[in-house]
């Protein structure tokens, strides 16, 4: 495997990655500490757009471990464990979406809380969020460990 290649995907994974993180570290911790008419109106004119955002950055970076897995396979290449491993994670990651946050932002767009069950549920959202980002990072980690065993096979 083609050494820019693979550290041309882990970068946009990681990129993908870093956003992940700054929504948590930045946005979140912003939305808390707005009123829910606030919040409300900030979701309703920012929300299609940070969705928007999310929707292509995360189909781009889910799409690399599932590409790569099916290189390994087709190659029958040791890296196969840790590709299988990466896609195990990155679909885990794309379940929690529909398991929890669509239904929740739908009622951010909706404003179906009181202003005490937003408090609540952002805090709830936060948990989903970094839960997330683990099962990302995790990801990441075994998509690098796909393309460290990718090269070495091509080295030898």
């Amino acid at each position: 495997m083609n050494r820019v290649l693979a550290y041309f995907s882990i970068a946009i994974f990681a990129i993908f990655l870093g956003s992940q993180i700054t929504e948590g570290a930045l946005l979140v911790p912003y939305w808390k500490t707005l009123s829910a008419t606030e919040f409300y109106q900030y979701y309703s004119e920012f929300g299609k757009i940070i969705g928007s955002f999310y929707t292509v950055l995360t189909l781009i970076a889910a799409l690399i471990p599932v590409s790569v897995f099916i290189y390994c396979y087709l190659k029958k290449s040791e890296a196969l464990r840790f590709s299988i491993i990466a896609v195990f994670f990155t679909f885990s990651f794309i379940a929690v979406f529909y398991i929890y946050f669509k239904g929740v932002n739908q009622q951010f767009y909706n404003a179906t809380f009181n202003a005490i069950q937003l408090k609540s549920e952002l805090n709830t959202w936060e948990n989903w969020h970094w839960f997330r980002v683990l099962l990302e990072a995790l990801a990441l980690i075994f998509l690098i460990l796909t393309f460290n065993v990718l090269t070495t096979e091509k080295s030898q």
